[in-house]
């Protein structure tokens, strides 16, 4: 089984993926253990020196100028998640609650928050073992840190709340205890250290991250069948118009095309049967292109994220310091999900408009909807509202989130992110667009049968194979949510992506 060893400072997306979704072994470095140890003996000395230091000896928020008793200390800990862990509607997946662990856990291991080592290795306990805390996506505002969704990851660490142990829902003493964890008490700094952080928003977004990517090559192997299925014209993909205009994502996705219908007897050249395509085919280059550049822009933004430390205080070794500052603000996250959003909502676009395009027989020059019996036959008539549907959807959840604030505790937290919202968007959206992609791919692929297939690509070959698989010619209707729930699954599963890369023997670039 893979390990992924956390440092605090060189976690990648992939090893998210890894630990959360193919349950790979979390392993704390020694440096990360010497560190965690350290800033935790500086926390114990200013409780013993009865140093005024917010959250570990005042209260919080408002209450920041309430001086806490070194007796109460275990108490307001406690008080501050127990209050705290007040989210809304429906829990996060397992695999997003499971990051938000794993991304604490990165971020305490730099050694700035002050917490207790026991603590740090109960969280990885519970990822190795598979206790996954009950965590309600709504209720952030994303400016204190997560601090609903946090509270809640910290519950059954304290035998409260519920957690999921081997499917089961149960509450989380329980589950604790049947995986054999002991539960622990919050000592000073702690309670704030777990919850007051920017994790919750981080998880969400690095994984509709990590699914965009797969949406940017599928849609690219989605518009490369398009171009089969209406004799496109490949001289738009030509090197040189896009070296004038060199834009990384636009190089790339004219490459990927290219090398998509490298012997294709379908696609033409420039004259042969009209002299140019509409935009949604000629400017695929330009198109996904800027939807690539926006999620690269985003990837390095969630890869400082998620090595970062976004807590509050931050305890500082070398002058035994707690400084109050501001990192659990989500704004940079926020921003960059907003962003993340458009650029998703974008591939479904203009892959809704290749779908209309095929349909259409004013655009086509195909029989109506993809059917040979068209009156009593529908064909694919309903799966272009569908996808109308989604991407008409799509524009509204794209509107940023990060543009709104509501102030909070009493006007001191006076301007918020919403950058988990933001994130959860951006999630939401991603969905969408890969049933959209999907249905172009079978939509696509019927195009090529009806125009009558002179011979595909290298690489369209083993995407309509890939797809003729499980779903056949459309000659008399049927019910066909079933084939979209296939084409939907060899996107999401990644077997689409890694046929295409295996008979191009090369990876689509994004």
């Amino acid at each position: 089984m893979q390990k992924v060893v956390i440092t605090g400072h060189d976690l990648t997306v992939d090893q998210i993926i890894a630990v959360c979704r193919e349950g790979a072994e979390v392993v704390l470095s020694d440096e990360s253990r010497e560190k965690i140890l350290a800033s935790r003996q500086v926390v114990n000395e200013l409780v013993e020196e009865r140093k005024v230091v917010y959250g570990i000896t005042t209260g919080f928020g408002k209450f920041s100028d309430v001086v806490i008793s070194q007796d109460e200390c275990k108490l307001l800990q406690k008080n501050l998640i127990i209050t705290h862990a007040v989210g809304a509607g429906d829990p996060f997946k397992e695999d997003i609650a499971r990051g938000i662990l794993l991304l604490r856990v990165n971020s305490l291991s730099n050694g700035f928050s002050g917490i207790c080592l026991e603590t740090v290795e109960t969280m990885i306990a519970m990822l190795n073992k598979g206790v996954t805390p009950f965590i309600p996506e709504k209720g952030s505002l994303g400016a204190s840190g997560d601090l609903a969704p946090l509270s809640h990851m910290v519950l059954p660490m304290i035998g409260l709340g519920m957690a999921w142990y081997k499917g089961e829902l149960l509450p989380g003493a329980e589950a604790m205890e049947r995986a054999g964890i002991p539960v622990i008490e919050l000592s000073a700094k702690e309670g704030l250290a777990l919850n007051n952080g920017t994790q919750a928003m981080t998880s969400v977004g690095a994984h509709a991250l990590h699914d965009a990517i797969t949406l940017l090559k599928t849609a690219d192997i989605a518009a490369a069948l398009s171009f089969e299925a209406q004799n496109g014209v490949v001289d738009a993909l030509d090197a040189r118009v896009h070296q004038v205009r060199p834009h990384a994502g636009q190089m790339a996705t004219a490459r990927n095309l290219l090398k998509l219908l490298e012997g294709s007897k379908n696609a033409s050249r420039q004259g042969e049967i009209r002299v140019q395509d509409a935009y949604s085919l000629r400017c695929c280059p330009q198109i996904h292109g800027a939807s690539k550049d926006a999620v690269n822009y985003v990837g390095g933004r969630v890869d400082i994220e998620i090595n970062a430390v976004t807590d509050n205080p931050l305890i500082f070794r070398e002058d035994r310091s707690g400084i109050s500052g501001g990192n659990f603000h989500g704004q940079p996250m926020a921003l960059s999900f907003d962003f993340l959003k458009i650029a998703e909502s974008e591939l479904a676009d203009v892959s809704e408009r290749r779908i209309e395009r095929l349909v259409n027989p004013a655009y086509s020059g195909l029989p109506a909807f993809l059917t040979p019996n068209g009156g009593v036959n529908s064909g694919f008539m309903i799966v272009q509202y569908s996808a109308a549907a989604l991407v008409s959807e799509n524009k509204v959840l794209a509107h940023p989130a990060s543009v709104d604030s509501i102030p909070s505790s009493a006007g001191q937290e006076d301007h918020v992110s919403m950058g988990t919202i933001a994130a959860r968007q951006a999630g939401e959206i991603g969905r969408n667009v890969r049933r959209v992609l999907a249905m172009e791919l079978m939509v696509a692929c019927q195009g090529i049968d009806m125009r009558g297939n002179k011979g595909l690509g290298k690489g369209t070959q083993a995407a309509y194979d890939l797809v003729r698989k499980c779903v056949a010619r459309l000659d008399e209707d049927r019910e066909l949510y079933e084939d979209i729930n296939y084409c939907e699954k060899i996107i999401e599963d990644g077997s689409l992506i890694r046929a295409v890369e295996e008979a191009l023997g090369a990876e689509i670039e994004y």
